[in-house]
């Protein structure tokens, strides 16, 4: 792992780049496969002038079949978080399971050596086990920018005058007073040519969220991703279809947040344990076909859409 040296740092002694693991070994009952899940955490700096940005790398090596929950927003607080960017899962050569990456770029206005917190991540085994792994702090030097050197005290410069030109101001105000009238001319032309509203039509009252959900549920049944073998692009379309009937039904924020945290949002909602265990079973499907790389066959898949169905109808009265 290469260290990088910033000519900033050479009177602090600070290191600008460091990769920090912290290894999360987890049960190995939990997985017939199961191995060490680890994050590591590269900071490519550690001084910085007020307000310069500092980028984070998050690295997560995993089993196949195990599911990263990066979180929608970093607390990493006294930074604050530019842009945050999550990569999708991918192979490692040599049978080393999955990498799942994550980038930061926060910065910082407080001076001094500001901390950057430990990051938790959830992760979610095969049988639905939630792991939360940790990063170890950094700190991170903070200098002030546009200093004088010599310390000296300079006293303060008056305002600068500004020739004035008569003929330009006369010019500037024929030229406003133009534009004025065009305005004017345009906008008297534009209500003479509009024709006389006529009576109010009233807006339709809002469709329930089943309607619309079961609606989607049959357009993605008639299509053909199934046939073309598109079987991610199904399951992420079927995923939104319930998890936006679920923020529209029980005021969840599901598209915005993770499985376990839509399935806690449930709980206080008080479906129940029977039907939030549905839609958790439902997530948890989708998530592996979506993450892990599952690949369900066709009748899997179909029945998945019973399933989405049968929950729609189920938590929204309008079940036979």
């Amino acid at each position: 792992m290469s260290v990088i040296n910033d000519g900033r740092a050479a009177g602090c002694g600070w290191v600008a780049a460091l990769a920090v693991g912290l290894f999360g070994p987890l049960a190995a009952s939990r997985s017939a496969s199961a191995q060490d899940v680890r994050i590591s955490m590269e900071v490519d700096t550690a001084v910085i002038h007020v307000g310069d940005p500092v980028t984070v790398r998050l690295s997560m090596n995993h089993p196949a079949g195990w599911v990263v929950e990066w979180p929608d927003s970093f607390a990493v607080a006294p930074f604050e978080v530019l842009r945050a960017d999550r990569a999708v899962p991918v192979a490692v050569a040599d049978g080393g399971g999955f990498l799942s990456a994550a980038t930061l770029v926060i910065t910082s206005f407080e001076l001094g050596e500001p901390e950057i917190p430990p990051i938790a991540v959830p992760v979610t085994a095969p049988d639905g086990t939630v792991d939360t792994l940790r990063t170890d702090p950094f700190r991170v030097g903070v200098e002030t920018v546009g200093l004088d050197e010599s310390g000296d005290l300079r006293d303060i410069k008056g305002p600068l005058s500004i020739p004035r030109s008569w003929w330009g101001v006369l010019m500037w105000a024929v030229l406003a007073a133009a534009v004025a009238g065009g305005v004017a001319y345009y906008l008297y032309r534009r209500r003479r040519e509009a024709p006389e509203s006529g009576p109010l039509v009233p807006r339709a009252p809002p469709r329930p969220f089943h309607e619309l959900a079961l609606e989607a549920l049959r357009l993605l049944e008639k299509s053909a991703l199934l046939e073309r073998g598109q079987v991610k692009e199904y399951h992420v379309r079927i995923s939104e279809i319930i998890r936006r009937y679920i923020e529209g039904q029980f005021e969840v924020p599901a598209l915005e947040l993770a499985t376990h945290e839509v399935v806690d949002g449930m709980r206080r909602a008080a479906l129940g344990r029977h039907l939030t265990g549905g839609f958790q079973d439902f997530l948890e499907r989708c998530d592996l076909v979506k993450f892990a790389k599952l690949r369900p066959v066709p009748d899997e898949s179909r029945a998945l859409m019973d399933r989405a169905r049968e929950l729609v109808r189920t938590t929204s009265g309008s079940a036979p």
